[in-house]
C-alpha cells in the first residue's frame, strides 16, 4: 500500500482541488487543506482524501493541523489570494498589500515552518510552492511567455504580484536551508487559469487541470532532481 502523505493548502477549488485529484490518483494519502470544514470533506468525498482543517492565516489553526500529521511526504503550498482591483500600484491601498501577504508569504512560511519537523520525517520530503509568473521580476520587464508586460508596467495587481516575488525568495531559502534534510523545494508558474482567484482568472480559459500536472512534477521529483527554482508549467525553467 502507498502510503505517500500529500497535504495541499487551499484544496477546495481551483488548482489545488486538482493537484489533490491528480495526487490521490496515484494513491496517496492526500489531506486537503481547507478553511471550511465543509467544503473540505466535500472537496475530499469528490477527489480523494481527507480534509484537514487549516486557515494558513490562523496560528492557532496551523499548530493544530500540523499536530495532527507526523509524517510528511509532499507540501504544496497553494492557498493563495489576489485582492487588487486597481491598474496602477499608486492607487492601491496599503491594507491591501497586507492582507495579500498575510496569506501568501506570512501564512506559506507560517505552514513550512510548522510541517518541517514532519517533513524530515520523510525519505523523500517536496515543498511546492505555487507562485506565479507575473512575479518574476524578469518577465515583468521584459517580453515572456506568461503574459503582456507592458500591459502590467504601470503595477496592475502589484499586492499579488509583488507577494508572488517574495514567494520565490523564499522558495530560494527553504532550498537552502532544507537541502542537508533531502527536501527539495520548488516554484511553480502556473500560467493564467480558469479559477476564482481574480474576475480575470475566472474569465480565462486556461485548464487548471494542465497546471496541477506541472505541480505534481515537482512533487514527483527524483532525489537527484532539481531544488531552489522557478518552473513555468511547461516544465521550463523561468526566470527569477
Amino acid at each position: 500500500m502507498n502510503t505517500t502523505t500529500a497535504l495541499v493548502t487551499g484544496a477546495t477549488s481551483g488548482i489545488g482541488k486538482e493537484i489533490a485529484r491528480r495526487l490521490a490518483a496515484h494513491g496517496w494519502n492526500v489531506l486537503i487543506g481547507a478553511r471550511d470544514r465543509a467544503r473540505g470533506e466535500q472537496t475530499a468525498a469528490e477527489v480523494g482524501g481527507a480534509v484537514l482543517p487549516l486557515d494558513v492565516t490562523d496560528a492557532e489553526s496551523v499548530a493544530a493541523a500540523a499536530a495532527a500529521v507526523p509524517t510528511l511526504d509532499v507540501l504544496v503550498n497553494n492557498a493563495g489570494i489576489s485582492l487588487d482591483i486597481a491598474d496602477v500600484v499608486t492607487d492601491v491601498d496599503v491594507d491591501v498589500f497586507r492582507r495579500t501577504y498575510e496569506t501568501n508569504v506570512f501564512g506559506v512560511v507560517a505552514v513550512t515552518n510548522a510541517f518541517v519537523p514532519a517533513l524530515r520525517r520523510s525519505a523523500h520530503p517536496r515543498i511546492v510552492n505555487i507562485s506565479s509568473g507575473t512575479g518574476s521580476l524578469t518577465w515583468s520587464t521584459g517580453p515572456n511567455p506568461q503574459f503582456d508586460h507592458v500591459a502590467a508596467s504601470s503595477g496592475r495587481g502589484a499586492a499579488y504580484r509583488s507577494s508572488k516575488a517574495a514567494l520565490d525568495g523564499l522558495t530560494i531559502f527553504y532550498a537552502h536551508a532544507l537541502a542537508a534534510d533531502g527536501v527539495k523545494v520548488n516554484a511553480l508558474a502556473p500560467g493564467l487559469r480558469a479559477t476564482n482567484l481574480n474576475p480575470r482568472a475566472a474569465a480565462a480559459g486556461g485548464d487548471p487541470a494542465e497546471a496541477a500536472e506541472a505541480a505534481v512534477r515537482l512533487a514527483t521529483l527524483p532525489d537527484d532532481g532539481p531544488s531552489g527554482l522557478l518552473f513555468s508549467w511547461d516544465g521550463t525553467i523561468a526566470p527569477w
